[in-house]
């Protein structure tokens, strides 16, 4: 049990939280505070280190937070928003998945147009399994102008875009039905890379199990992404074939390593899992496609292979262009060296010269050279795997390993030349050092913290980057157990705060934040100085799909009701606190355009715009204008209606939609 009595480096946390009360508030003195003070500490058992971190994470009303996480919603399908270090949850972006608040896939042609596009054969998905966020970056570093984010349940690739934080982009894997080691960004953001998963038939193509080794196959592709454009361009992007091992996280090269793709894989074993017609043949996954002694780390010469593709030697498969394996052995674009088995993480050093690995069944962090890969790769003469694929020796590109505990995933790194690595078995995020040029007394385990429990990702502020902050962690944990009050048998996640701001072993666990919204995987942290987004839009009549105004949208004194045949087209302006108009009549079976724009340039100024009866729900932000199509098929009368309180009229903000039958 915690001592409640209070010890001297208490007093001195207190003394630390008196001088940031007076300097804040005027009301009572400071031994009125110091006392209460106290009196709470004493009553809830605080500790030191609760004072500490209370104080590490506090972060009053109306102060901005110094860093923003975007984190993945997991199979919510969204990318959900929080700052750091109050961990106070801002946003979530609504992506793969309708969501109602935001109006998002309620209705909006627009969003229309983003679901169809990320559909398979026509069928309209609207589920997503989100895992890799990746913001854009300029030489290396977050620049806070978009956000990709991967659906791996459907291999689809999203695009946010950060003035306005809504989605402007859905693509569809042409290759893939799922993916994982998606998104990442070249140091420039030309291109985002979207590594495979399970292989498959290419182009969602059926093929028996018994063909795996010749039908099925690996995948990555490259998109393009176009600045000033502000979208992905499919028809400037292309994949790469690979062998059918089940390919996992990528990392794109920065600094010496730019313009190389580094993957890890696993079941090179190539199992296919329990036949139940082959018992005796077959084997579980879990067992068959960890069987052998290691897997293949794949690593990618993105620039010669962007040449193979702008030069034409593709295959066209499913319309999209494709180099296949014989044509990336012949360009020397493509290499394996063998990793520990299992591998779930690879990470990219901040200076591009070490790129970490960590293999789920093997305690240490397995740490390769790229300067070692290039001598490896120009000396040639290499053995190769049953494809052809050149194969690095293991000694001749690993530069260490450290052992760091068991069940290592994944690596982050902070700007004092330390490497934080996630160990899901035993629980703990451990510390340890990089060598020369980062540390002189470097790869050697400096110590561990304790996380509840079982952590996947682990993320650094701007850890991704050429030059990270250090400063804090967060760990995104699968389990919380314990940790909070647990509403029902499915427990939130927790994401927890850690300070890794002083040098060698000691961290310190600031924060628990229960998130209970899907399962997130991964996050990026950024400073949040680095974003920029609007606080309105730009002009009356905005369109957030575009990003430009929409010519014809409604204005004040263009609303009204137009028929042409069965076409009825309404113009409608919002604002506090009406509609224009406030009635609407159409007869059962016309065909409905409704044009609506809220003319308000105040921020915060959101109206909500609903039908009942016809799923139709709409979020307007300052100045957007949207437009929703659908056809009168139930006559009676509807009440739409301000979804968004904005005023004290708020629950005037109403109007009727008749519809005559017919």
């Amino acid at each position: 049990m915690r001592n409640a009595s209070l010890s001297v480096g208490r007093f001195a946390a207190f003394a630390a939280l008196l001088l940031i009360a007076s300097a804040c508030t005027s009301n009572g003195t400071s031994s009125e505070l110091g006392s209460d003070a106290a009196q709470i500490a004493a009553e809830r058992g605080l500790s030191d280190a609760d004072i500490a971190a209370a104080l590490k994470t506090y972060t009053p009303s109306g102060v901005i937070d110094e860093y923003i996480m975007f984190s993945s919603g997991g199979h919510g399908g969204q990318v959900f928003v929080f700052g750091i270090p109050s961990m106070r949850m801002l946003k979530s972006i609504a992506v793969f998945t309708p969501e109602p608040w935001q109006g998002w896939g309620y209705g909006d042609e627009h969003h229309k147009e983003l679901f169809a596009a990320g559909a398979v054969d026509g069928e309209v998905l609207t589920w997503g399994d989100t895992h890799h966020p990746a913001l854009s970056e300029t030489n290396g570093d977050y620049d806070g102008e978009f956000l990709f984010i991967n659906d791996k349940a459907n291999a689809r690739v999203a695009l946010i875009d950060l003035r306005d934080f809504e989605t402007k982009q859905i693509l569809k894997n042409p290759l893939s039905i799922n993916d994982h080691g998606g998104t990442f960004v070249t140091p420039d953001t030309e291109w985002v890379i979207e590594g495979g998963q399970y292989a498959s038939p290419l182009a969602w193509d059926y093929a028996p199990l018994d063909n795996y080794s010749t039908q099925y196959r690996g995948m990555i592709t490259f998109w393009k992404f176009d600045r000033a454009a502000g979208r992905i361009d499919p028809e400037a992007s292309f994949g790469m074939e690979l062998p059918p091992y089940w390919q996992d996280v990528c990392d794109s090269g920065k600094a010496v390593s730019k313009g190389w793709i580094f993957c890890n894989s696993f079941n090179v074993e190539m199992s296919t899992g329990l036949n139940p017609d082959d018992l005796e043949n077959s084997e579980y996954f879990e067992s068959g496609a960890s069987a052998g002694e290691n897997d293949y780390l794949h690593i990618i010469d993105l620039d010669a292979a962007v040449a193979v593709a702008a030069a034409g030697e593709t295959v066209e498969v499913n319309g999209f262009p494709l180099i296949t394996i014989d044509t990336a052995i012949a360009n020397d674009l493509l290499y394996f060296t063998p990793e520990p088995k299992s591998p779930h993480g690879v990470d990219i050093a901040p200076r591009g010269d070490y790129i970490v690995v960590s293999g789920k069944l093997d305690p240490h962090v397995t740490i390769y050279s790229f300067a070692k890969i290039q001598e490896a790769i120009a000396a040639g003469s290499f053995d190769t795997d049953k494809y052809g694929i050149p194969l690095l020796d293991f000694d001749d590109v690993v530069e260490a390993q450290v052992e760091v505990g068991l069940g290592p995933l994944h690596t982050q790194f902070d700007d004092q030349g330390y490497a934080y690595t996630s160990l899901f078995l035993d629980s703990d995020v451990a510390r340890w050092s990089l060598g020369s040029p980062y540390r002189e007394d470097g790869w050697k385990l400096e110590g561990t913290v304790d996380i509840h429990y079982n952590v996947g990702h682990v993320v650094t502020a701007e850890g991704d980057t050429v030059s990270p902050d250090g400063k804090y962690l967060v760990s995104l944990n699968k389990w919380s157990l314990d940790r909070f009050f647990h509403p029902g048998p499915l427990y939130p996640q927790n994401f927890q705060l850690v300070d890794i701001s002083k040098p060698g072993p000691d961290m310190q666990l600031l924060y628990d934040m229960p998130v209970a919204n899907g399962e997130p995987h991964y996050a990026q942290i950024i400073k949040a100085d680095k974003l920029q987004p609007m606080t309105v839009y730009p002009e009356v009549g905005w369109d957030p799909g575009s990003m430009a105004p929409k010519p014809g949208a409604p204005k004040i004194g263009s609303e009204g009701v137009t028929r042409n045949g069965n076409q009825v087209t309404i113009d409608m302006t919002l604002m506090r606190s009406h509609f224009t108009p406030e009635r609407v009549t159409v007869t059962q079976g016309d065909h409905v355009t409704w044009n609506l724009t809220n003319v308000e340039t105040s921020e915060d100024a959101t109206h909500g715009f609903a039908i009942p009866g016809y799923n139709i729900n709409l979020s307007l932000e300052p100045g957007e204008t949207a437009t929703i199509e659908f056809e009168a098929k139930n006559d009676g009368v509807f009440t739409y209606y301000c979804t968004e309180f904005c005023s004290a009229l708020h629950l005037e903000m109403a109007g009727y939609f008749l519809v005559e039958p017919n």
